[in-house]
């Protein structure tokens, strides 16, 4: 008799899983608990890739068992696109197997590296990959239930699994606690688990677990994708902790020393200050001063519009047709054309779309035919002040200037 009955739906037979795993053939990863392998299972006549993860023998003190009931409990009940799905699970005899939605590109912590030949993130990706995780935290922390929350008490890059297109999902669920949620003190007292490095000491030192000890893990993570560097580096031939020496870098204001070169070309300064300052943030020693997962996710998606902005404005349009005499200057160039001139200018910045447009009838008396203004903005996103009068002679917009 199965030891979840209100998850039978989703029991699979041993043997399905034998023929599905080629007799478990195709190890993709390993932990503590056991290995992982690929499989193709037939889910609702489809033929499925999938990631099977088989305990090893569960030991005396029932750990391993814990853990297995823990991840069916959570991912059968609760669900979200940034949590990994959880398709299936076999418990015959003394097998206990997790079945899971395959994931394509494995986890985060193999891709850190800006040099990793097989799939070099770039900064934007990864800014896209952060918010996703965040925002499966944030679902954990805040939106399971009414009054409830999830701890997921083991964070880490190792952790966060990204599919075919680089959506990232919070994997391994085993650790979690199920917590009281909207209490003005809500916390649980536990032995202190997790994984060394990205493990909050707050935590460790009190056995107080709180979601703050979970922000802190995630920090950890967002200095990792930060720096292009693991949680463990080699500092003058010294094994260090990436979590202390990233906040002394930041508070000294050297936190570009510390990441990647390559990664660091790609980084508007703007984007990077705004990702550095709320990955600081996390790790604040004042569990009461670390931000919440919520605004995580704000500060997360402003670093990325700020990246954005700065490509964008490197994608503008301007085309021009000329008859008469008239100085046009943009991006520090300046050069003369002539005649009668149409000045289209367009800025895309998301799926905003801004069109100036003049049309130049004799610039030696400065009137004009007609002029078109659409949704005329900034860069910035403000609203443009400029207005195209017919004694103007420099129109400012964006980075052009008439």
């Amino acid at each position: 008799m199965s030891l979840i009955t209100e998850s039978q739906h989703l029991c699979i037979p041993f043997r399905d899983i034998e023929i599905a795993t080629r007799n478990f053939t195709t190890i993709i990863g390993s932990g503590g608990y056991g290995n992982v392998y690929r499989g193709e299972l037939l889910l609702k006549n489809k033929l499925t890739p999938v990631a099977v993860k088989r305990l090893r023998d569960i030991d005396h003190s029932g750990q391993g068992l814990k853990e297995f009931l823990t991840e069916i409990q959570l991912l059968s009940r609760y669900r979200h696109p940034n949590l990994v799905s959880l398709l299936g699970y076999c418990e015959e005899s003394n097998e206990k197997i997790l079945v899971y939605e395959y994931a394509v590109y494995g986890s985060l912590d193999r891709y850190l590296s800006i040099a990793n030949p097989t799939y070099p993130l770039t900064w934007k990706q990864r800014i896209n990959i952060c918010i996703d995780a965040a925002r499966g935290l944030d679902y954990l922390h805040n939106h399971v239930a009414e009054n409830h929350r999830v701890i997921h008490r083991d964070i880490k890059s190792g952790n966060i699994l990204l599919d075919h297109n680089l959506k990232a999902m919070i994997s391994d669920l085993g650790l979690s606690k199920i917590g009281r949620a909207n209490e003005n003190e809500s916390y649980l007292i536990t032995n202190a688990s997790g994984t060394y490095g990205y493990c909050d000491p707050v935590y460790i030192d009190s056995g107080i677990l709180t979601k703050e000890s979970d922000v802190y893990s995630f920090g950890v993570v967002l200095f990792e994708v930060l720096c292009g560097r693991r949680c463990f580096m080699n500092v003058s031939d010294e094994r260090r902790l990436l979590a202390p020496l990233a906040q002394s870098y930041f508070e000294k204001g050297n936190i570009k020393d510390i990441i990647d070169p390559e990664l660091k070309n790609q980084m508007d300064s703007h984007s990077l200050n705004m990702f550095a300052m709320i990955a600081y943030g996390c790790l604040l020693d004042d569990r009461k001063r670390r931000p919440s997962m919520g605004l995580v996710v704000k500060k997360l998606e402003k670093a990325l519009e700020l990246q954005e902005l700065v490509e964008t404005s490197d994608s503008q349009v301007l085309q021009k047709k000329n008859q008469n005499n008239i100085n046009l200057q943009y991006d520090g160039k300046k050069e003369e054309v002539s005649g009668d001139v149409t000045l289209v200018v367009a800025a895309t910045r998301g799926s905003t779309m801004n069109i100036c447009q003049m049309v130049v009838h004799d610039d030696t008396t400065g009137g004009f035919a007609h002029h078109v203004e659409t949704n005329i903005k900034k860069l910035s996103g403000s609203v443009g002040r400029g207005c195209l009068f017919p004694f103007l002679t420099r129109f400012r917009f964006g980075d052009f200037r008439f």
